[in-house]
């Protein structure tokens, strides 16, 4: 069976296989039993659709990378998710970012000289497979298979998605081209610990002091766009940085004073 090629495969992805109905039409794709395969991960790709709705659970930080781009902390140290049980669960009433619903599917390019993209699945994620029971792929239409509804609207779901995307570097362009990103730190003492602060490094933020330094007419457009809001929805997350240090504290989950947190370059 054809693998998309990918030099790189995205966070969570194993192999990239496209979906097509000559190979995959008796397959089925059921649910995740738990939320395992991110429960080693602390940093998720974001999109800015997803600011409002995300900021009330996780800080909202940028990848310090030459491209950066939004994720929300399940966790402030690599390996460490808070809102994952031991046993696989993932926490109840907690937003879940696009990026994992979105898992195991992805739009994908199967020719690096082509823009054209094709629906692909991971099939090391062990939802996805002819003896499955769950959602069916394909029906038959005659002497053939056509998507199901389902597949449909997995395929619509990764089109907004992408587009969620562009939307999202338009907004980092916009960051970048008016100079508002700094680098991040911050340092969170316990009490029991007053002398030996905990500081977390490695990510990206808005540099409050340069926002309010803009120019009059610069705010007001960037007001009108709605990136202001993007903006102050990434400013209010910062707060739950030490709600979440305290809850890795409370799982046993902080290093030594002076670890510092590094944030992983992240793919949409």
């Amino acid at each position: 069976m054809a693998t998309a090629p990918s030099p790189q495969l995205p966070l969570f992805y194993k192999d990239l296989m496209p979906l097509n109905s000559q190979e995959h039409g008796e397959w089925k794709v059921s649910n995740f039993e738990d939320a395992s395969f991110l429960a080693n991960t602390h940093a998720i790709p974001l999109t800015v659709d997803e600011f409002v709705d995300a900021q009330r659970d996780f800080p909202i930080v940028f990848t310090a990378n030459d491209n950066p781009l939004p994720i929300a902390l399940f966790g402030l140290n690599e390996g460490v998710n808070v809102h994952v049980a031991d046993d696989g669960k993932l926490e109840a009433g907690l937003y879940v970012p696009a990026y994992i619903r979105r898992y195991p599917f992805i739009l994908a390019k199967l020719r690096q000289d082509s823009d054209d993209m094709s629906l692909c699945f991971d099939p090391e994620s062990g939802v996805v497979g002819k003896n499955k029971d769950g959602q069916a792929l394909f029906e038959k239409d005659g002497d053939s298979a056509k998507p199901t509804e389902y597949t449909n609207g997995v395929l619509d779901f990764c089109r907004r998605f992408e587009n969620s995307g562009q939307r999202t570097k338009a907004f980092l362009d916009e960051l970048k081209s008016s100079d508002l990103l700094m680098d991040g730190e911050i340092a969170i003492t316990r009490n029991d610990m007053p002398n030996k602060p905990f500081i977390y490094r490695g990510f990206r933020m808005v540099d409050e002091n340069k926002l309010r330094e803009l120019p009059a007419n610069k705010l007001e457009a960037m007001n009108k766009s709605g990136i202001l809001m993007l903006i102050h929805a990434h400013l209010f997350s910062l707060n739950l940085m030490r709600s979440l240090f305290e809850r890795q504290s409370a799982q046993g989950k902080v290093p030594v004073p002076d670890g510092s947190a590094t944030v992983p370059k992240g793919t949409m």
